[in-house]
């Protein structure tokens, strides 16, 4: 099958060779000329994923409707704040059966709308398929074992993405709860950033478990209020997703969070980075998202009062154990 991957950072780019390796013809678009001459030329993305061999047969190019002529799956792997405008700029080279995959992770923050539903918004006649799991993007492209979750109300678009990037490395399960699978995936960074200010602050390994614990009951709670599956919490897009993400040392949302608990401001924690963290622009998504269903979430409350509002990060802690007690289920 001609797959376009749109969008050369380090998880399009595991994802496009992972394809590629996977014997489909595939072609990446990136905006920036140094990574479409590093993937052409030498075969590997020095700005997102050094160190890593491509695929020879994966080839890079500058104008989205080159990487989208005939292609008959589109991966969708621009930041969560940019991808809307990327889908819009492109949609007219998109073919009329083509099955779209979203693999970025996020709640836009001016419409609240989960990634799927922008790609659905832009391109309203295509299956959507939103993936989702514990994977991060060089364990993928070293072809360390992964398991995954692609999610869509279309069964038959869900398997077509399963099967594409299935191999012995590379396992991919399907579900219909894709408003499970997608708040997984997003709401897991706003509590890897709360993992990390946690560990920047010196706090131990029974706070940490204690957080992810209960940030796990909070993006159930909130799932719950927008009709998810309980169950799809408990599994890889969930549980999964969430303790990889606050406890591997490869999360960018965990790292950040670190330095934020170690006292730098936001802007110091983000200043030269060449890495996008979602969990930032989540957590705004999120509180915001909470507040129009009523839904309680004392973690990512507290997450954006430190990064926006400048609280210190050990008194928020604190205070996050002061709160009233209560029974551990909902009544």
């Amino acid at each position: 099958m001609r797959c376009a991957v749109i969008g050369a950072g380090a998880w399009g780019t595991a994802l496009a060779n992972l394809l590629a390796a996977n014997g489909h013809e595939v072609v990446i678009w990136a905006r920036e000329p140094e990574v479409i001459e590093s993937i052409n030329g030498a075969h590997e993305n020095r700005s997102f994923l050094a160190g890593v061999g491509l695929a020879p047969s994966l080839r890079a190019v500058p104008r989205q409707e080159d990487a989208l002529s005939q292609a008959g799956l589109i991966v969708y792997a621009a930041p969560s704040e940019h991808l809307r405008g990327v889908v819009r700029a492109g949609a007219s080279s998109v073919r009329g059966d083509a099955v779209l995959c979203v693999a970025t992770k996020g709640i836009e923050r001016e419409t609240l709308a989960l990634m799927t539903d922008v790609v659905h918004d832009e391109l309203p006649a295509a299956a959507v398929v939103g993936i989702s799991g514990p994977s991060f993007a060089a364990e993928v492209a070293a072809r360390q074992p992964t398991a995954i979750v692609a999610a869509s109300a279309s069964s038959a678009a869900a398997r077509c993405v399963q099967a594409a990037l299935s191999n012995a490395d590379f396992r991919v399960y399907t579900n219909d709860d894709v408003i499970g699978v997608e708040l997984g995936g997003a709401l897991k960074n706003v509590m890897a950033v709360a993992s990390g200010i946690v560990e920047g602050v010196g706090l131990g390994f029974n706070c940490r478990a204690a957080l992810i614990t209960r940030g796990l009951h909070e993006m159930s709670r909130l799932g719950l209020s927008l009709g998810a599956r309980a169950q799809t919490f408990a599994g890889l897009a969930g549980l999964g997703d969430l303790v990889l993400t606050c406890t591997g040392a490869l999360s960018r949302n965990r790292a950040l969070g670190v330095e934020v608990g170690h006292g730098a401001s936001l802007a110091q924690a983000l200043a030269g980075k060449h890495t996008v963290a979602e969990g930032v622009v989540t957590t705004q998504s999120t509180v915001a998202l909470a507040a129009t269903r009523g839904v309680d979430m004392p973690i990512v409350q507290t997450v954006h009062r430190i990064l926006f509002e400048g609280h210190p990060a050990r008194q928020a802690v604190s205070e996050l154990m002061a709160r009233e007690l209560r029974p551990e289920q909902d009544q």
